[in-house]
């Protein structure tokens, strides 16, 4: 059994954002991040990640730190030397990928999802098939640069189109094409409640 876990409290909106670890990506994706990091923490979020220190995730992080925010990282033990712990922001280490991502989850408002590679397409699969079962009811936004998404989106149309999902699952996620619109997608859904700790 693990030991239960201490979070530093925070009295505001959380936003997670799923990424890719990956330190060979386009430039303007860690451009973006970098942004998305800067733009959370001008706007007082506390920003929720997978704990690294590479690719998007490190670039986001480093981004909201340098600008003044809050950063919560939840990375399991075993990728500590993989993804390069960054332990200059609240981290806390995990026993498992399950573990990680159940926190994840539970100490967000929202959920951006960045490109990244098999990791972050299971995370934002995992968080939408939990809204269709009407488990949270908290923003699922697609940052969808350079049409990233657009094959994952197209797939979840056509199982809308062959029956195998109701219509209505389209209202599950927001498609944005840059970081102001994801910044200002999460801004709208300001009235939601904080900290939905759900039931699954």
């Amino acid at each position: 059994m693990s030991s239960p876990v201490t979070i530093q409290p925070f009295d505001g909106k959380s936003v997670c954002l799923f990424c890719g670890s990956s330190e060979t990506v386009q430039p303007e994706y860690l451009d973006a991040a970098r942004a998305f990091g800067a733009a959370t923490a001008a706007a007082g979020w506390r920003l929720v990640y997978g704990g690294g220190g590479v690719g998007l995730m490190g670039a986001s992080a480093r981004a909201a730190h340098a600008a003044g925010g809050r950063v919560l990282g939840v990375m399991p033990g075993f990728l500590r030397s993989r993804e390069r712990l960054f332990d200059e922001v609240e981290t806390l280490v995990v026993p498992s990928m399950h573990e990680r991502k159940t926190i994840m989850y539970d100490q967000s408002d929202a959920f951006v999802v960045a490109p990244g590679g098999v990791g972050t397409l299971e995370e934002a699969i995992e968080v939408l098939s939990w809204k269709r079962l009407d488990l949270h009811a908290k923003p699922v936004i697609f940052l969808n640069l350079n049409g990233f998404w657009d094959t994952l989106l197209a797939a979840m149309e056509h199982g809308i189109e062959e029956g195998m999902t109701p219509a209505s699952f389209r209202q599950a996620w927001t498609v944005c094409n840059t970081v102001a619109e994801a910044i200002e997608a999460v801004r709208a859904a300001d009235d939601l409640p904080h900290l939905q700790h759900d039931q699954r």
